[in-house]
């Protein structure tokens, strides 16, 4: 009585999705009744010689392999926010990298926020990323910044079942893109760089290693929107972009 009912079904929707998700609920069960104590029934198995065969089953195809990603970087960020991005069936808009493409440095972070627009890190954690850049003497017109994930997952996560396939797209894109250094923000961000997650990965250099031969130095740390759920992990952030900027002039 006298609370206030005016609430965004979708918001609690997906902070429900998200909550189960962390439970560990991650398959659906009827609601029929069913009986898990009782025996289970023999299985009549046919040869395929006794199955008709207008009765028999399509035999499963092997799923198709994932189309060859685009080799230039125009061709690609048009190929990334178009019909055939893993993410185009969402019905949603998806968001582009933005800044000079020739950056000497790189930004990655997992996908856009809630209600963020056709832009990444607005709002507050957006405030402090240009707060986390200006420490560091730099700003947005000067850093390449894009995203695992071209849109924001309903339930505010990585999916499971195209986890892999984006952490091959974003590699795709970092070897493009060619820069310096990378700095990664968040979990899903470095586990699709590097395969692990901050705690594992942060603290030093990394190298991720492209197929033509040339390499980047890569820096994990904490996203800014867990800096403001922590915020006694700023000064371990710190320490991540003095890492970061030591050694780096102001080209390529």
């Amino acid at each position: 009585m006298g609370a206030d009912q005016n609430h965004d079904w979708q918001q609690l929707a997906a902070s429900a999705l998200e909550w189960w998700r962390d439970a560990g609920v991650d398959t659906l069960v009827g609601d029929d009744p069913f009986d898990w104590l009782a025996a289970e029934e023999a299985l009549a198995v046919a040869s395929a010689a006794q199955t008709p065969p207008h009765a028999r089953a399509a035999a499963p195809t092997a799923p198709q392999e994932a189309a060859a990603l685009p080799q230039a970087l125009d061709a690609f960020l048009a190929w990334r926010t178009g019909q055939h991005a893993p993410e185009s069936s969402w019905g949603v808009t998806l968001v582009s990298a933005s800044g000079p493409i020739d950056a000497d440095l790189m930004i990655l972070v997992d996908c856009p926020e809630r209600d963020e627009g056709d832009s990444l890190l607005r709002g507050a954690a957006g405030r402090l990323f240009d707060r986390m850049l200006a420490a560091i003497g730099r700003s947005r017109a000067d850093v390449y910044l894009a995203s695992v994930c071209a849109a924001r997952p309903t339930a505010g996560r990585m999916p499971r079942d195209i986890e892999a396939r984006l952490g091959e797209i974003a590699r795709h894109h970092a070897g493009l893109a060619g820069p310096r250094r990378l700095l990664v923000l968040g979990d899903a961000a470095s586990r699709a760089i590097l395969a692990a997650n901050v705690m594992e990965a942060r603290g030093r250099l990394q190298v991720l290693n492209y197929k033509t031969g040339t390499s980047t130095e890569v820096v994990a740390s904490f996203h800014p929107r867990m800096l403001l759920e922590r915020p006694t992990l700023k000064a371990e952030a710190w320490k991540d972009l003095q890492m970061l900027s030591a050694g780096m002039g102001n080209t390529k």
